[in-house]
């Protein structure tokens, strides 16, 4: 697959066996006929920059950066604008915006007087000792309360995962806040403590980690993120071969064979998987059916994206900011609605807005059978009541992805180790990708990372 995983792993790995004075004959393999998986970035002939997937990374890791500066486009990346802070939840019909610190917090309306008493008692609250992954849910009823779900963790969730917070794994989706529990005891103590050695370590020189973990701005690039894979297809060269779908996976003596639709075999020491699980799980059924049920044991949230352009004279509501998520629960199809053309620049023509929008989810999944003149009224109609559009949109630009984006339920990491231990009984056998240690681009791109020492140490073992 030559998406960011198996361009970044490609890269990483040719790079680093260099290094080591090795040489590798590498070739990445991709069924569609240009690479980058979700992300690419689409420019209409009126000018309005859509981004079919992802819209940028968080420049607080260094995984991306350095991959950045390793391809020679540091200086080519567009950091968000400093509105771009200012996010906003949709409650109680009517957005508030995302407190940023105690005091805006006590201020803010978002959250009703009970609830943040209720949060306030998380202090006191113990530890859970058990050692069993837990919900998103449960973990925040548990400390935080049923109000803090529904308007904060909850549409944290379907920003980032399109998830649902009933089924996902905290230790997987958020390690940092249960490690901040087990370290520490809870999420309120966590804070003061690490305030305090910040305070320390500012005196003496040191870092130390925030309790909410790395943070940054939102990156991208001026033509969109698709710059960035583009540019490791050409670094790469004539190694990316597009158009060569495998259809056929199977292990022969110290190596492997690969059966492409075209009717032609590869032979290969060492295989690095990074497509989708469900794609990976076709593969390997026919040698490995444990691993299969594994594999498919990993659903996808479907998502419809939908992309309306405005003359900024029609929109009367302020778009000084990132947009908004939708608290739960909310009948409403509609996960959020970003602020495209607010977040970066030359996203939309002079005098125009670009919104866009995310419906379906693992809450909403009969929204993946929408035709786009369905997802187009859905959408006008939750605009028209979150933000009071009126206005017919000017440019309208739908993606529907039926599985977009996975789903890492309660016992994931469980079942990431039995994944290892399936695949280890295949010398030269290496997966990544976003279905197993992170679906963010920084977490793609440092398990690529890893990916590419684990294949070089286990070649001089």
């Amino acid at each position: 697959g030559a998406g960011i995983s198996g361009l970044a792993t490609a890269l990483l790995l040719q790079q680093q066996a260099r290094a080591l004075g090795r040489q590798l004959s590498l070739t990445v393999l991709e069924e569609e006929r240009q690479v980058g998986g979700k992300i690419r970035s689409l420019r209409s002939e009126d000018g309005y920059l859509c981004e079919w997937g992802p819209n940028g990374f968080l420049d607080g890791k260094p995984a991306t950066l350095e991959l950045c500066r390793q391809l020679q486009i540091e200086q080519d990346l567009l950091r968000s604008n400093d509105n771009a802070r200012r996010r906003l939840i949709y409650a109680g019909e009517r957005l508030h915006r995302v407190p940023e610190n105690a005091a805006a917090f006590f201020r803010s309306g978002l959250i009703s007087w009970p609830g943040k008493l209720r949060m306030a008692m998380e202090i006191a609250l113990p530890p859970r000792r058990d050692g069993r992954d837990e919900s998103l849910a449960d973990f925040c009823r548990r400390r935080l309360g049923q109000q803090a779900l529904d308007r904060l963790v909850g549409p944290m969730v379907s920003g980032i995962f399109a998830g649902d917070p009933e089924t996902m794994s905290l230790r997987s989706c958020f390690p940092r806040i249960h490690q901040l529990e087990t370290e520490y005891g809870g999420l309120f103590r966590a804070m003061l403590r690490l305030a305090r050695q910040r305070r320390a370590a500012r005196r003496s020189g040191r870092a130390v980690a925030s309790a909410s973990g790395p943070a940054g701005v939102l990156t991208s690039f001026a033509g969109g993120l698709q710059e960035l894979t583009d540019r490791l297809q050409r670094v790469l060269g004539e190694q990316v071969r597009v158009a060569a779908e495998v259809t056929a996976l199977e292990p022969v003596g110290n190596g492997f064979q690969l059966q492409l639709a075209d009717g032609r075999q590869l032979a290969a020491e060492v295989v690095v998987p990074a497509v989708p699980a469900y794609r990976l799980a076709g593969l390997v059924q026919g040698f490995d059916l444990e691993m299969a049920k594994l594999l498919e044991q990993i659903p996808y949230a479907p998502l419809q994206v939908a992309c309306f352009g405005y003359r900024r004279d029609k929109i009367t509501h302020n778009l000084n900011g990132f947009g908004y998520l939708v608290a739960r629960p909310n009948p409403m199809p509609l996960l959020g609605t970003l602020w495209d053309s607010s977040i970066f620049a030359n996203r939309a023509p002079q005098g125009k807005v670009l919104l866009r929008s995310m419906l379906g989810g693992a809450t909403h999944p009969e929204v993946a059978e929408w035709d786009k003149d369905r997802v187009t009224v859905e959408t006008a109609a939750a605009l028209r009541r979150t933000m009071g559009i009126a206005a017919e949109p000017d440019f309208v630009q739908i993606f529907s992805h039926p599985r977009a984006i996975p789903q890492y339920l309660v016992g994931h990491g469980q079942r990431l180790e039995d994944l290892k231990q399936r695949a280890a009984r295949y010398r030269g056998l290496f997966f990544t990708g976003n279905a197993f240690f992170g679906i963010g681009l920084n977490d793609c791109v440092a398990a690529a990372q890893r990916t590419a020492e684990k294949i070089l140490q286990a070649d001089m073992a």
